[in-house]
């Protein structure tokens, strides 16, 4: 119930014409998908997916988050955050693989952190109904560490779809004439 309600907030908090996220439990994991059609070019929905050190400005939940390396396509990235609920707080330290497909695609993974299991995909779609992009997201976390069975998992899916609505808001901001942008 309150992934439902959280997952109304988020999608009233962006102005994207067709958004929708889903994020469900499966087992000790959370499975999210997520799109939105979005009014911008591919390279600025590019520019905003790829921002990582600037996330923390834009994306609620990330604290830290530095690239410690790139070998052409490949981008090795350290992050730090929390998932919040209500007054409960756990804490999120990963180190990720990131590979780059640009215009396109970012698929990322832990390789270390408080996480068991975690990977991301954002995909870059031309929408041609309606011109614009749409933007996709595919991911799974399942925590390295233990979380009470509803406020934990909760904790989990409003986080993701609070991140989720946090970067179409940026990649709209962007996107919005010069003399448009709050």
């Amino acid at each position: 119930m309150a992934g439902a309600l959280i997952a109304a907030l988020a999608a009233s908090a962006s102005a994207a014409e067709d958004y929708d996220v889903n994020a469900e439990r499966d087992g000790d994991r959370v499975e999210v998908r997520a799109r939105a059609a979005i009014a911008a070019t591919p390279q600025l929905v590019w520019q905003v997916i790829s921002d990582y050190e600037r996330l923390p400005q834009f994306i609620p939940g990330i604290t830290k988050s530095t690239v410690l390396e790139r070998r052409g396509n490949q981008v090795e990235i350290e992050q730090r955050g929390e998932a919040r609920f209500l007054f409960f707080s756990f804490p999120i330290d990963v180190r990720l693989e990131v590979v780059e497909w640009p215009f396109e695609w970012i698929a990322s993974r832990a390789v270390a952190g408080t996480v068991r299991r975690m990977t991301g995909r954002y995909e870059i779609h031309p929408d041609f109904l309606r011109g614009g992009i749409v933007l996709r997201y595919f991911g799974t976390i399942e925590p390295g560490f233990d979380l009470p069975p509803i406020v934990g998992m909760a904790a989990l899916r409003g986080t993701v779809e609070e991140q989720f609505a946090a970067m179409v808001r940026e990649i709209e901001r962007r996107a919005a004439p010069e003399g448009a942008r709050p």
